[in-house]
């Protein structure tokens, strides 16, 4: 019966600290990057994915260093992969418009600004920036 307790007890706190470590990863991986630390930031991150892969905050501070380092495929990959995790990410529907607003892609700037004007609550006075930038770039002839 003791060996049965001390074992429940050591994997309860196997996985407590497990669940702790994974926390802290993104955490000090946000600290980093607000010091400037890309590199032990995008280290620590990455790390953070493994552990949980479906942490979309991973995702799209990932996708903030890319685009610092104007890794353009790299940044969208990470930024799709925060909006298919959580969808209403209006920080990563933005920075994927103006992917796509760089690349002159009217008509998915156009999708993506429907998207983003419903789910916007932080930043919906960029709809007008990303409007004014629309009309300066003129659809493409789909016939």
């Amino acid at each position: 019966m003791k060996k049965i307790i001390i074992y429940i007890t050591f994997i309860f706190v196997f996985f407590n600290l497990e669940i702790n470590a994974k926390e802290s990863f993104f955490e000090e991986a946000k600290k980093n990057f607000d010091n400037n630390k890309i590199d032990e930031s995008k280290f620590l991150l990455q790390r953070n994915i493994i552990y949980n892969p479906k942490d979309a905050k991973s995702y799209l501070y990932l996708a903030k260093i890319y685009n610092l380092e104007e890794n353009e495929k790299e940044e969208e990959k990470n930024l799709n992969t925060t909006l298919l995790l959580e969808s209403d990410n209006e920080e990563a529907l933005y920075m994927l418009i103006n992917i796509h607003l760089k690349r002159s892609n009217y008509s998915k700037v156009k999708d993506l600004t429907k998207d983003f004007s419903i789910i916007c609550s932080k930043l919906c006075k960029n709809i007008k920036i990303i409007n004014k930038n629309l009309k300066n770039i003129e659809p493409k002839n789909e016939s």
